[in-house]
C-alpha cells in the first residue's frame, strides 16, 4: 500500500521528483551499464565457440539496448531544461551509487566501501525524491541534504580517510563479518524506517524546524510514529553508525555515535518545546506514552 500510494503520487505531483528520478538513473546507467555490458561481451567472446560476426552481433544488439535505455532516461529529464541544478544533483548521485556498485563487485579488498558508497548515495538522493513525492511545498535543493553542514562534511571526510588508512595499513581490520553484518543490517533498516516516516508523516515532515504553526500542521501518531516520537531521527542515527560499522572504523563509530547523539539531543529538545506550544495537551499525551526514538533521550518536558 504504500508503494502504491507513493508511485500515484509520483504520477500526479511533481516534475522534480521526475526530473530526480531520471537523473538519478542517467547516473546508474552511465557507468554500470556500459561495463556490464562489456564484461558480458567479453564473458561470451571467451567461452564461445562463434564465428566473428556472431559476436559482433552480440556488441551491436548490446550497444543498441545501451542507446535505447539512455535515451529512455535522458528525454523526459532534456524536456525540462529549467531544472538543471535538480538534474545535475542526482545525475551526480547516481554516478556515485553505479561506481560504488562497481566496486563492491570487482573489488575483493574493497567491497565494503563501494557498498558504503551505494547506501550514501541513496540515502541523499530519495531524501529529495521522497519529499517531492509527499510533501513538494517544503521541497528545496538542500533537501539532497548533499550540503547538510560543515561538521557533516568533515565527518565523512574523517570516515573515508580512516578506512582507506585502515585498508593500507592494517587491512585485517577491515575484514571482521560481524561488524559488517551488523553495519548492513542498520544501514537498511535505518534507512527503511526513516523514508517510513518521512511518507507517514507527508506534508507533516520537514529537513528544518518550524518555529510557527501552520494552518494544515497536524500531530501525526500512527505508523511508526506510535513507536518513536522521532522515527526519521531513529533511522538516521541508525543508518549513521551502521555506516562505519560497515567500514569497520573503530574511531569513527566512537565518533559518529557520539555526534550524531549529541546532535539528536539537541534538535529533539528544541522541536518538543515548539510541539508542546503547538498541540499543547495532545503533544503532552502523546509524549508520555511514546519513546523519543533515540537512546538515553528524554526530550523537553514541562514540569508540573
Amino acid at each position: 500500500m504504500v508503494l502504491q500510494s507513493l508511485g500515484e503520487a509520483y504520477l500526479k505531483r511533481s516534475t522534480d521528483a521526475r526530473v530526480s528520478l531520471h537523473g538519478y538513473l542517467v547516473g546508474v546507467g552511465m557507468t554500470l551499464l556500459p561495463t556490464v555490458l562489456a564484461c558480458s561481451i567479453l564473458t561470451f567472446n571467451n567461452y564461445s565457440n562463434s564465428f566473428p560476426w556472431q559476436q559482433l552481433l552480440c556488441g551491436c544488439l548490446s550497444a543498441g539496448l545501451f542507446a535505447a535505455l539512455c535515451r529512455w532516461i535522458v528525454v523526459p529529464v532534456s524536456s525540462y531544461p529549467n531544472y538543471w541544478e535538480n538534474g545535475k544533483r542526482a545525475l551526480f548521485l547516481g554516478w556515485a551509487f553505479s561506481s560504488g556498485t562497481l566496486l563492491a563487485v570487482y573489488s575483493r579488498d574493497y567491497w565494503t566501501f563501494g557498498v558504503y558508497i551505494c547506501y550514501l548515495s541513496f540515502f541523499h538522493w530519495s531524501e529529495y525524491w521522497v519529499t517531492a513525492v509527499t510533501n513538494p511545498a517544503t521541497l528545496r535543493l538542500s533537501s539532497y541534504m548533499l550540503d547538510h553542514s560543515p561538521e557533516y562534511h568533515l565527518a565523512a571526510l574523517i570516515s573515508w580517510a580512516e578506512f582507506w588508512f585502515e585498508a593500507l595499513l592494517v587491512p585485517w581490520l577491515n575484514s571482521y563479518s560481524l561488524p559488517i553484518a551488523t553495519g548492513l543490517a542498520m544501514c537498511t533498516a535505518g534507512e527503511l524506517f526513516r523514508k517510513l516516516a518521512m511518507i507517514t508523516a507527508g506534508r507533516n515532515f520537514n529537513h528544518v524546524v518550524e518555529h510557527k504553526k501552520r494552518t494544515d500542521h497536524v500531530l501525526v501518531t500512527s505508523g511508526v510514529y506510535s513507536w518513536a516520537r522521532h522515527p526519521a531521527y531513529t533511522g538516521w542515527f541508525a543508518w549513521a553508525i551502521g555506516t562505519q560499522l560497515l567500514l569497520c572504523n573503530p574511531v569513527s563509530i566512537v565518533g559518529y555515535t557520539l555526534a550524531s547523539w549529541r546532535f539528536f539531543r539537541e534538535r529533539i529538545y528544541e522541536e518538543e518545546r515548539l510541539l508542546i506550544n503547538f498541540f499543547n495537551q495532545a503533544y503532552l499525551d502523546y509524549q508520555r506514552t511514546t519513546w523519543s526514538g533515540v537512546p538515553f533521550v528524554r526530550g523537553y518536558f514541562v514540569r508540573v
